[in-house]
């Protein structure tokens, strides 16, 4: 199946996010109204991996995916997945995937700097019982694209160890903290043992991007019922995105100027 794929992105799901998450969190009323369409619409949640397992595959050989799949992701690890989310998952029959940045996550791996309360690892264990998907996410939460080699290997796989050893299994997927990633950052998940990465994008997922870049659409507290339909149905993405788009362009090329000027650098030490 060649046909684009509608990601989907969350953060928080919470009535009373922190300030520092308002903007990317949706209220648990408009999740389970979210969901609901996705039902009435005949969508069929699947997870990163099958997605990109299926893709993978020689067209001839592929794993067939449910008609007009969908992936309903999940970044960073908030309480509200948990307790708001998977109930609503539950009652469909859906399911998703979990990005977790293991540092920030309640219990003895958290190394400070969540944004807000977090998942602690029972929770992630009843999620991943539940048929939720475990990926990682780093273990801090950087900007992997701005870290020298060893940084960016302990963050990669500081994640991956932890979350193996918690939950039992190896995770699979991953998800690059704010989208960013660089040639070098794919490369390195890829050496890390992760076979298939989201990025954010706000487009389609498509076969043709490969299995580390491919791209999400962000639902966010402002998004509203129609607006969600056009997402899922993809309808009218670009326009909806068009400011986001210019914002990251511009990141884009800081980022890498940043880049250089720290090689510069490096190279006169």
């Amino acid at each position: 199946m060649n046909a684009p794929v509608p990601v989907l992105m969350y953060h928080a799901v919470t009535r009373t996010p922190d300030p520092r998450t308002r903007a990317l969190s949706v209220t648990p009323e408009a999740f389970a109204e979210q969901m609901a369409l996705l039902a009435d619409r005949d969508f069929h949640p699947v997870t990163t991996a099958r997605l990109a397992d299926s893709w993978r595959r020689p067209v001839s050989t592929e794993r067939v995916l449910p008609p007009r799949p969908v992936l309903i992701t999940f970044d960073d690890g908030y309480e509200g997945v948990h307790r708001h989310a998977l109930p609503v998952l539950a009652q469909h029959g859906f399911r998703a995937t979990l990005f977790v940045s293991t540092g920030w996550l309640r219990g003895a791996h958290r190394s400070g700097g969540a944004l807000d309360t977090m998942l602690d690892w029972d929770q992630v264990r009843e999620l991943a019982d539940a048929g939720v998907e475990i990926g990682g996410h780093s273990h801090t939460h950087p900007q992997l694209d701005q870290l020298d080699d060893d940084t960016l290997r302990f963050e990669l796989t500081r994640c991956k160890e932890i979350v193996a050893d918690e939950l039992g299994t190896v995770p699979v997927s991953f998800a690059y903290p704010y989208g960013y990633s660089s040639r070098h950052v794919r490369t390195a998940v890829r050496e890390a043992g992760f076979t298939q990465a989201l990025a954010v994008g706000n487009g389609l997922a498509r076969r043709a991007q490969g299995p580390y870049a491919l791209q999400r659409v962000t639902v966010r507290r402002g998004t509203g019922v129609q607006e969600f339909e056009r997402l899922i149905e993809g309808r009218a993405i670009a326009r909806n995105f068009a400011r986001d788009r210019a914002l990251t362009k511009g990141y884009a090329l800081a980022r890498r100027a940043r880049q250089v000027r720290r090689k510069a650098i490096g190279s006169r030490v």
